[in-house]
């Protein structure tokens, strides 16, 4: 019988319970209350604490304690106030406030006089800590420190003020005893990030201001993160919607694929909206984070992703000789072993002294030299990618992948700010210096030497890049304007699916004869090319990408560089796929 029972009784009976008893009783009740009061109610704001430091006419103001997502980069946010009447020219630099890695993210900023600039420095999520340090001629460096809230809970960001946030929502902030759904950090609309490095990390994105108070800039790079693989979501979705989300179909649903991502809309009421988030924010595992999941060391030989078999490295110049190895070890051992004997026996002990150091040199020659045989210097690649081509506002949508291996480490790499490079999620030493001031310049630590490195990217760039349509009588032909080899694909065209010549740049060729019997032509080139390794790694991507065609709707596979922002790097590529869809052009 349990003890509410048993206190039931007693006082039924009219006597006294004993004091164990209510004891019981009373905890009983405490752990029922406690259980209610933990129960997931609302939101935990984590937008972080504001600290200000002056020295002369520069006032600068630090966000610190801000929530950072669980991949990519989280934006430490810097306010400059210039009182004086000179521009000065400011130097942020952020670094590792742990270990003895010299790394740093940095950003050069002109502050005009008596003004004030809002600029965001991405960190990646590997520094929990960091030192802030700013420099400006002719005044003492500022030196403060900050850190990141990692939160147990899913990370949130929201566009808009809270009261914006709870009108929309109906959701609350949770209390000292509450169980929050997610965490939040709130941005304010004029100030938000215009860089995609400051969003892509996050699994939900939601825009509660009044679309007319979010600037421009900032509607293109909210459209270039959900186009890229996040989930926006609209609490109050405007008019003019689809010209700020030019990807929206027609018939606008609560949630709608948007290129490799999704676009919710709260269209109903704020119980409606309230539960979107709910649901976008539990329950999320690491795999499903991100439309491109480079692997690092941990994940490459533990494999927790998906629970597949171990991925193995994407190039073979990363896999150690293992048998070439024991050759020249056993051929060593034999030589300083046996052969020190023999010699010690015909020669005496000094010409072993002579010897066993001449073969430690020679052996170690001869390895560097078959490494320079067969490596050489040239940067070493392996290329993967996924792209949507956007016609009809020239640009394209990309997410894919790069593996990286090189004897010596290679200069710096430039990428334009509507791109994203994201090293894996669990290599603290596999940061690289980053500068922000144009674009992103990624210097040492890109490709630390004889070292292997994946670095996923996303990106939305311009792009001219078309396969035009030529119709001439019963035999259409097809130029490949795609800025690279076409090797080939399909095209959906007056219901049937014909296949794609192999065409080099420029080059036209006739279509094939429709297909008898095609199914999902792009589900089936996808998973023919990508492979187990490659396919683990866009997973997330893969999706929204194999639907099969529509009326016009071509898929094609190109060799090369391919469209990735890291193509600049001069490399030796080993593998390239690269998989576009869009629209045939007249």
């Amino acid at each position: 019988m349990t003890s509410v029972a048993m206190l039931s009784l007693w006082l039924l009976l009219g006597t006294s319970p004993p004091p164990a008893a209510v004891a019981v009783e009373q905890a009983v009740a405490e752990a029922e209350d406690a259980t209610e009061a933990n129960a997931p109610n609302g939101y935990r704001d984590a937008t972080g604490t504001v600290d200000s430091v002056t020295e002369g006419p520069l006032r600068v103001t630090m966000h610190g304690a801000v929530l950072k997502p669980q991949r990519g980069y989280w934006a430490a946010q810097v306010v400059l106030n210039n009182s004086g009447s000179q521009a000065l020219p400011v130097r942020i630099a952020f670094s590792p406030a742990y270990g003895d890695t010299s790394r740093s993210a940095m950003r050069h900023v002109e502050v005009g006089p008596r003004q004030r600039v809002v600029t965001w420095v991405p960190l990646p999520v590997a520094w929990h800590s960091v030192t802030l340090r700013v420099d400006s001629p002719g005044l003492k460096p500022i030196v403060e420190s900050l850190y990141a809230d990692s939160d147990r809970f899913e990370p949130v960001l929201s566009v808009g003020t809270v009261s914006e946030f709870e009108t929309s929502t109906g959701l609350t902030k949770t209390g000292e005893r509450d169980e929050p759904y997610f965490s939040i950090r709130f941005l304010d609309a004029k100030d938000a990030p215009r860089e995609l490095a400051a969003y892509v990390g996050f699994q939900l994105v939601v825009v509660t201001a009044e679309a007319a108070a979010v600037p421009a800039d900032v509607w293109a790079v909210l459209e270039a993160y959900a186009a890229t693989g996040g989930t926006l979501v609209v609490t109050r979705p405007s008019r003019d919607l689809r010209e700020r989300l030019p990807l929206l179909p027609e018939a606008t649903t609560p949630q709608s694929q948007y290129g490799f991502g999704q676009v919710w809309t709260c269209l109903e009421s704020k119980f409606e909206c309230a539960s979107l988030i709910r649901g976008g924010s539990v329950g999320i595992e690491a795999y499903q984070r991100g439309v491109v999941i480079p692997l690092g060391m941990t994940q490459r030989w533990v494999a927790p992703l998906m629970q597949t078999k171990d991925p193995r490295p994407l190039l073979s110049n990363a896999s150690t000789p293992v048998g070439r190895f024991l050759l020249v070890i056993t051929a060593f051992a034999l030589v300083v072993g046996p052969g020190a004997w023999w010699l010690a026996r015909r020669r005496g002990p000094v010409s072993v002294l002579i010897m066993v150091p001449a073969v430690s040199v020679v052996t170690c020659l001869a390895l560097i030299f078959w490494s320079v045989l067969v490596d050489g210097f040239a940067v070493h690649t392996s290329r993967y990618s996924l792209t949507w081509l956007d016609g009809a506002r020239a640009r394209a949508v990309t997410a894919g992948l790069s593996a990286w291996y090189a004897n010596l480490s290679p200069d710096a790499l430039h990428l334009p700010a509507s791109s994203v490079l994201l090293p894996p999620p669990d290599l603290d030493d596999a940061l690289a210096d980053l500068d922000w001031t144009a674009g992103l310049r990624v210097g040492d630590g890109f490709l630390p030497p004889r070292t292997y490195r994946e670095w996923g990217e996303v990106a939305v760039l311009p792009s001219r890049a078309r396969l035009v349509l030529k119709r001439e009588g019963d035999a259409p032909r097809v130029q490949n304007a795609l800025g690279a080899r076409l090797e080939e694909g399909y095209v959906r065209l007056d219901g049937t699916v014909r296949r794609l010549p192999a065409l080099s740049d420029g080059e036209e060729g006739a279509l094939g004869a429709p297909e008898p019997e095609p199914g999902n032509v792009a589900d089936t080139l996808v998973g023919r090319h990508l492979g187990d390794g490659a396919g683990l790694r866009l997973s997330n991507a893969l999706t929204p990408f194999s639907a099969d065609l529509s009326e016009g709707g071509f898929i094609a596979r190109l060799s090369g560089q391919g469209p990735l922002p890291s193509s600049g790097m001069p490399s030796k590529v080993e593998t390239a796929v690269h998989l576009v869809r869009g629209e045939v052009r007249p």
